[in-house]
């Protein structure tokens, strides 16, 4: 039985989700722009979805954008905030290449962390300036589980840039973090369904009422024209479903899921000579900065695609890093932004949990990985 601690890249869907979007893809399959019978019927389903997204996530029903994911979402935030209120764009290092990769397409600079991954607000408040026109910083990181001080940063854009958007990347905190709590401060946040159990190619960005923002795709007048295009009803439903659900559950899920992976980090760290946690300060094992279900650690004297590769073989399936950047030559701009080196950097490996993962998944780890290490070090 395979052992799968890759839910950072992706989530096994949910019954929840699965039983909702299948109506949608059979029966009531209309376009919720048109103007007959099954067109309405889609258009109710969308209009209950977007009033159960802005339910969960602190927000009203007008201020959901749906869109094909957080990719999108990032970008359009990005973006679409650039284009309108101009200035200079600043993010942590340690974003999502969605998020880093947009803003340093409109001539964005990056902001430090710290050696656990958490944003330098002193530098921050260096960089902040009146002619800055968007900010952005993740909720929680997608590769060390980092959470980010949200509310802090915000404080400092207000104060020294008053007329700011400031956007996160809530991607990788929804199924640990309340987010209508953790990004009640930002105008812009986004989320991705597949990421809480819901289906891949679809997710929302919230924008703020008053919050101005201007589209990157061009076409029809669905969201209030910021995103044009056919509405996905079954993957909006199934993402609603999911949200709801993950909602429902996070209470019993997080400190479970948290117990395990402190049981596999602890576990791992004792048995495996050598092996560091990365985004701990000092050196401690007090994970109460990251998500419950970030275990992510480096191995000196592997090679992490080897370490893979072999966890593989016996039936472990975990990541190096974010799935985005799989196969990439160069090592995590995460890693090297807290102070890591490359040759450190490439020994990095990240087991993250999910709602599915169990005890008996743990101690399959626990038994194959430091096996694996050995393997490869003789």
């Amino acid at each position: 039985m395979a052992v799968y601690l890759d839910h950072a890249s992706t989530t096994p869907m949910r019954a929840e989700a699965l039983a909702a979007m299948v109506p949608y893809l059979t029966e009531h399959f209309g376009n919720p722009s048109g103007s007959h019978a099954m067109a309405r019927a889609a258009r109710l389903a969308l209009d209950d979805a977007r009033d159960a997204v802005a339910g969960v996530l602190g927000c009203q029903p007008g201020e959901v954008i749906f869109t094909a994911g957080g990719t999108e979402s990032d970008n359009l935030a990005v973006l679409g905030a650039a284009a309108v209120h101009g200035g200079d764009v600043l993010c942590s290092a340690v974003e999502h290449h969605a998020v880093l990769l947009a803003a340093k397409s409109v001539g964005g600079a990056t902001v430090p962390v710290d050696a656990a991954g958490v944003i330098d607000l002193d530098a921050l408040s260096e960089m902040v300036h009146p002619g800055v026109g968007l900010v952005s910083v993740m909720a929680a990181n997608n590769e060390v589980g980092t959470i980010q001080p949200v509310d802090e940063v915000v404080a400092v854009v207000r104060e020294r840039a008053p007329d700011a958007v400031v956007h996160t990347d809530a991607v990788a905190a929804v199924p640990w973090l309340d987010v209508a709590e953790a990004a009640r401060s930002a105008d812009l946040i986004s989320i991705s369904a597949h990421k809480f159990g819901g289906p891949k190619g679809i997710g929302v960005l919230v924008v703020r009422d008053g919050t101005s923002l201007g589209p990157v795709l061009h076409g029809g007048a669905q969201e209030r024209g910021r995103r044009p295009g056919t509405h996905d009803v079954a993957g909006i439903v199934g993402m609603a479903a999911a949200l709801t659900a993950a909602m429902a559950a996070r209470g019993v899920e997080v400190p479970r899921v948290a117990a395990l992976r402190d049981r596999l980090a602890d576990g791992l760290l004792d048995c495996i000579d050598g092996a560091v946690e990365t985004a701990v300060h000092d050196g401690t094992r007090d994970r109460s900065g990251k998500v419950a279900g970030s275990c992510h650690l480096l191995v000196p004297g592997v090679d992490q695609e080897e370490l893979l590769m072999l966890a593989d073989d016996a039936g472990v399936y975990a990541s190096a890093g974010a799935a985005c950047a799989s196969g990439a030559l160069e090592p995590s701009h995460v890693l090297l932004a807290l102070g890591l080196s490359g040759a450190e950097a490439r020994t990095a490996v990240r087991f993250s949990l999910g709602s599915s993962t169990t005890e008996a998944d743990i101690e399959t780890a626990l038994a194959v990985i430091p096996k694996v290490v050995e393997q490869l070090r003789r």
